[in-house]
């Protein structure tokens, strides 16, 4: 068993890669590291580099190939089906986080071993205005679903130990998601300043349509608080009829005129949009349980390569 692993999930990282992986061979970690590279399903010429690293460094070295694109979260989780070290550290491959604060977050995750997940944050963020406000709204969305500690920062750049692996990868569900596997795993979670840089190139690949893949993640198969705040309402607006009803009645027997068509067609449109809208949400978490009870994949792994040397140690 080594000291730490490192996971990278790799999309369209054909620039980056090499000289992220050339960084990081420059750490000296205690007990020594590897590198897992995950390729998502790249269009571009990632994997090939990746195997080219793979065959020509001296660096520990995991190559894993997926069959297609299954989304960084599900990357990430092949990454950590063979990651052997005491401790885990995730890591992006656009160089916003730089490599040598990978040592500093495993060296404080070591010394504060009662925690079982170190997240970091940042002083100043350097991604886009709209990556940064789906950052706010996905650290909003859990700490209201997900139950997390208000003052934490989610972010992908973190450190799990061996316990919080093993009980993270037995989870087989199609949809995962890290940030919610982990906060239903432990609650014993620190938080490190560290540095964060701009993009070494390109775009970040959280398109619009990615982040709301996450949100959904995060609102379906993590939390039943959808459904909940879906019978209150339905309790409320079955109320609030009930009141027009008994207004109704009373406005008949006084003589008065009755709500006209307008009225209840406007009555009968609102509340049959909540009811498409309940039933829409309803069949969204039974989808997702029919495609996890017929085995659909969580990913699927095309070919693993590994470096002859096994890990690297400190000299």
């Amino acid at each position: 068993m080594i000291g730490l692993s490192i996971v990278i999930p790799v999309y369209k990282g054909a620039n980056s890669i090499g000289p992220l992986v050339k960084e990081l061979s420059k750490l000296e970690i205690e007990n020594g590291f590897e590198i897992i590279l995950v390729n998502d399903g790249s269009p571009d010429n990632s994997y090939q580099i990746i195997k080219s690293l793979v065959e020509e460094t001296t660096l520990p070295i995991i190559s894993i190939d997926l069959a297609r694109n299954f989304g960084e979260h599900n990357a990430v989780m092949a990454g950590l089906s063979v990651a052997d070290g005491d401790y885990i550290i995730n890591i992006d491959d656009d160089f916003q986080n730089p490599p040598s604060e990978v040592k500093k977050l495993y060296d404080y995750a070591r010394v504060n071993s009662d925690l079982d997940v170190i997240y970091t944050f940042y002083a100043k963020k350097k991604h886009s205005f709209f990556r940064n406000l789906g950052s706010k709204f996905t650290n909003w969305a859990a700490n209201f679903l997900l139950d997390k500690p208000k003052n934490l920062y989610l972010s992908s750049f973190r450190c799990i130990n061996r316990f919080t692996k093993d009980n993270i990868v037995s989870y087989v569900g199609p949809y995962p998601y890290m940030d919610g596997l982990i906060l239903q795993t432990t609650q014993k979670i620190g938080s490190l300043l560290v540095e964060h840089k701009s993009r070494l190139g390109g775009e970040s690949n959280y398109t619009f349509r990615r982040l709301i893949r996450l949100w959904t993640a995060m609102f379906v198969n993590f939390s039943v608080m959808p459904l909940r705040i879906s019978s209150l309402f339905g309790i409320t607006t079955c109320f609030l009829g009930f009141i027009m009803a008994l207004v109704t009645v009373i406005e008949r027997f006084t003589g008065d005129t009755p709500v006209g068509w307008t009225s209840l067609m406007a009555g009968l449109l609102i509340f049959s949009g909540v009811q498409l809208l309940i039933l829409g949400m309803i069949g969204e978490y039974l989808g997702r349980l029919f495609l996890t009870v017929n085995g659909r994949p969580q990913f699927v792994i095309r070919e693993i390569k590994q470096s002859k040397k096994k890990t690297k140690y400190k000299k």
